[in-house]
């Protein structure tokens, strides 16, 4: 049994869906290395989250611009993989003019339309402190 965190409490917040080779799972968005960002989104703010070195980070890619119905955000692992961690860097994708968007629902999809230059991405070296509280259902 580890230390005692004290007396336990409920709290509300709402959570958001992403897909993780090809279902979805549940995350809490709670601190992010961009201030514009937390102002928006409703977060706290962590000037340290942005000394994190993306290599101690997974991708999390968030989709701009025109997508498929149905699109989420696709990130790179989850509870359970080895590389698992509740922090992220974005990737910012877009499809290309011309493109037609198709739900994208892993990072090897992600990666390759990228590679078969579909999609454009950015890194914009914003860390996000972004836990996985609930896996989905596996497709496989």
């Amino acid at each position: 049994m580890g230390p005692s965190m004290g007396p336990m409490s409920k709290i509300t917040r709402p959570a958001m869906h992403g897909f993780y080779d090809g279902h979805k799972d549940t995350f809490l968005n709670t601190d992010v290395s961009d201030k514009t960002q937390a102002t928006q989104e409703h977060i706290n703010f962590s000037s340290e989250l942005g000394k994190v070195p993306m290599a101690d980070t997974d991708d999390i890619y968030f989709f701009e611009g025109k997508t498929a119905a149905g699109q989420l955000p696709v990130f790179g692992s989850e509870p359970g993989e080895p590389d698992y961690t509740p922090l992220w860097h974005e990737e910012i994708v877009m499809w290309k003019a011309g493109v037609t968007p198709t739900l994208l629902k892993s990072d090897t999809d992600v990666e390759a339309a990228v590679k078969q230059g579909n999609l454009t991405k950015t890194e914009p070296h914003i860390i996000l402190n972004c836990p996985i509280v609930k896996v989905g259902k596996s497709a496989k």
